[in-house]
């Protein structure tokens, strides 16, 4: 049995690097906040994909960046989607052919599939200036699909073009002449061998995805789109650079168009979608154009320093301590899933949850209420210049949810100056700090205006 296209998200972040910090001609670069991963940001893609009470059949996660190794990190966003304990969630690791695997096993056995990068390169380094952050989602089940995968076809091949150490920060590439002469028969090959398996001449959109810079230079001479012939519009970002490159073509294709995603890692797959009339109802909320051309700038110095590739002195306070796992466990539905309880008897909202209702008294009488698709409105704040934080100052801000529940958190890329009291704000995963190897995850406020 195999499943269609049922829903589909990409998510840029807010910062940029502008051209002039790491020598572009023009434009700028996607970069990720310091409080954002490969795991927080796929929890952000995914989020806009799946609703309250959806049960894909599995979640996979592909990353070359994971916040973890030797753990599953799949299970944060597993946890922080509030989805059942019988979905599998498992991690696909290495390069963006990860993310293939995870759409051909999501596609032929039905799932969820996220990919999501942090792609850091050397200060002055190609990998610096033909990089980008960000994520996409895809959800392949049995509702009505938006998109239907026709065929998939794949070539192997090793040579070295792109290469990192398990334990470097940074990676290094060949010299890009080589890659491309080993790339060119392998994307034309696979895409023919794709576009005949599916019955279809050319396709409507050719998107392709590949590390190899002098590849995407000539996507145009490699790959035919009768309507459009496309890339990632951030660059290469790792594993999620086709998916994100799709979630493109997913954005202003009409039904019935075919897409051809080609992605050229280490061999070369294709994969042919035909697109149906579910689409005009069931695009992304807002589209990879609009949100590429927002943003908001950060300083160069700022960001190596979020990137580790420079040192900057500490706030003079104490650095927060190692998150233990014993109450990270018992408070997993709160610290990940953002949820509260509201009494059934009052209607009284608690956050964090409690069992005993602070308003009525009444005990273990109430239901669990997901508060991170929801907004809320600002009732005071505080700038923190003297708080611990790789970002100084520290944003923090007491608010009321609608629908009921008060509680304060920790604003996420913060502009204090555009920030009020009656604010409105919604919510997104974040990670809080790091001490001691271990990640402390949790919800922040956006205020919103600003994703």
């Amino acid at each position: 049995m195999s499943y269609g296209l049922i829903g589909y998200a990409g998510y840029l972040p807010r910062y940029r690097l502008g051209a002039a910090d790491i020598g572009l001609r023009g434009g700028d670069r996607v970069v990720a906040s310091y409080d954002e991963d490969s795991t927080t940001m796929a929890v952000k893609a995914a989020g806009m994909v799946v609703g309250p009470g959806s049960r894909p059949e599995a979640l996979y996660l592909a990353t070359t960046t994971p916040a973890y190794a030797d753990k599953t990190n799949a299970s944060a966003v597993h946890a922080a989607l509030g989805l059942p304990a019988g979905v599998l969630a498992a991690d696909l690791a290495g390069t963006a052919r990860s993310a293939i695997a995870g759409v051909v096993a999501a596609a032929s056995g039905g799932g969820l599939v996220a990919a999501a990068d942090v792609r850091v390169g050397r200060p002055g380094s190609s990998d610096e200036k033909a990089g980008g952050d960000g994520a996409a989602a895809l959800w392949f089940g049995a509702g009505e699909p938006i998109a239907e995968l026709l065929a998939v076809r794949s070539l192997t091949a090793e040579f070295l073009d792109r290469w990192r150490d398990p334990t470097a920060g940074t990676g290094w590439q060949w010299e890009e002449r080589f890659g491309a002469e080993q790339y060119t028969d392998l994307i034309r090959s696979c895409s023919r061998a794709a576009l005949d398996a599916a019955g279809v001449a050319d396709a409507d959109h050719a998107v392709l995805a590949c590390p190899n810079t002098a590849v995407i230079k000539r996507a145009a001479t490699l790959l035919k789109g009768q309507k459009s012939v496309s890339t990632s519009p951030i660059g290469h970002s790792g594993a999620a650079d086709p998916l994100i490159a799709l979630t493109g073509a997913l954005d202003i294709a009409d039904p019935g168009d075919t897409i051809l995603l080609v992605s050229a890692v280490d061999g070369c797959d294709a994969l042919v979608f035909r697109v149906t009339d579910a689409i005009t109802t069931h695009r992304q909320k807002v589209p990879l154009s609009t949100q590429r051309r927002q943003g908001q700038p950060v300083p160069y110095l700022t960001y190596l320093a979020w990137r580790g590739l420079v040192e900057r002195e500490s706030p003079r306070r104490p650095e927060p301590e190692r998150a233990a796992a014993p109450p990270a466990a018992r408070a997993q539905r709160w610290k990940f899933g953002f949820a509260g309880t509201r009494c059934v008897r009052c209607g009284f909202t608690h956050l964090p949850p409690v069992r005993v209702c602070r308003s009525c008294g009444t005990t273990d009488d109430m239901i669990e209420v997901p508060m991170g698709r929801l907004a809320g409105t600002v009732v005071t704040y505080t700038v923190d210049h003297l708080a611990f934080s790789p970002s100084p100052p520290m944003v923090q801000a007491v608010i009321d949810i609608d629908g009921g529940g008060r509680c304060t958190l920790e604003v996420a890329d913060a502009r204090p100056e555009q920030l009020a009291v009656g604010a409105r704000v919604r919510f997104t995963f974040r990670r809080l700090f790091t001490a001691g190897g271990v990640h402390d995850y949790f919800w922040k406020a956006v205020q919103d205006n600003a994703e």
